[in-house]
Formats: C-alpha cells, structure tokens, sequence
C-alpha cells in the first residue's frame, strides 16, 4: 500500500516492459537462429502498439495547476507468426539485417526501462533510511 503510493503503478508497469522486452529479445534470438531454416516464419511480440490500456487523470485543486493524463498498460505481450510474406525462394522470411536491428533496440528499450527501474528502488531505498 506505501509503495504503491509512492510509485503508483509506476514499478508494475516498468516490471510488465522489462517481461515483453525479454519476451521480444527471445523471439528475436529465434528468429536469428532460423534464418538459413527453409519454410521458417519470422515471428515477432506485440506489446505497446496493441494492448489496451487505462487512462489516469491527475486531480487538480487549482485552475493553475497543470493538468496531466497518463495512459498505464494492461494487457499482456502476445506473440505472432508473420505467415503473409516470404524473403527467399525457401519460404523463409527472416531478414537477418532487420532482425539485428530490431535486437538492438530492444536492447536499449530494456536498459532503459532497467536504469529507471533501478534508480525507483534507490529512491524508495533513500526514503526508507530516513533520506540518509
């Protein structure tokens, strides 16, 4: 209950970003590993794009307040298989250049969400030991 209001939501959506980014990043080793597979199909992780989502308003006491809304992630990472196209003759659609780069954004989307995650705790740790 402290934590929560404290962060909000803020700590179980991060958590819910860093399982879809692990998520993303298995898929996406996969599909590195199958691309010389003849008749594989590239599959990829939806998350941000396609989950619903709840919207939360700020309360404001005073017509100068700045009045803000933000949107909080509720649904759950699904994985699909993109059967609609072909890259080579074998059938395989795994285009190994875009796989790269979509590993290594991934990545950073990751550390991102891991580095703020980290210093959340830290300020929870700070708040805890009296701001000492």
């Amino acid at each position: 209950m402290f934590t929560e209001s404290l962060t909000g939501r803020t700590i179980e959506t991060m958590a819910r970003g860093l399982d879809s980014a692990s998520l993303r990043h298995r898929v996406i080793s996969n599909n590195i590993a199958n691309v010389n597979t003849p008749g594989f199909k590239r599959q990829s992780v939806i998350f941000e794009d396609f989950m619903p989502s709840s919207k939360i308003r700020a309360k404001t006491l005073h017509s100068k307040h700045i009045r803000f809304s933000t949107e909080v992630l509720v649904g759950r990472p699904k994985i699909i298989i993109e059967n609609d196209t072909t890259y080579r003759n074998d059938g395989n659609n795994v285009d190994i250049n875009q796989e790269m780069a979509d590993l290594e954004k991934n990545t950073i989307y990751y550390n991102a969400i891991a580095t703020k995650l980290a210093s959340k705790f830290r300020l929870l740790k700070l708040v805890a030991q009296g701001g000492k």
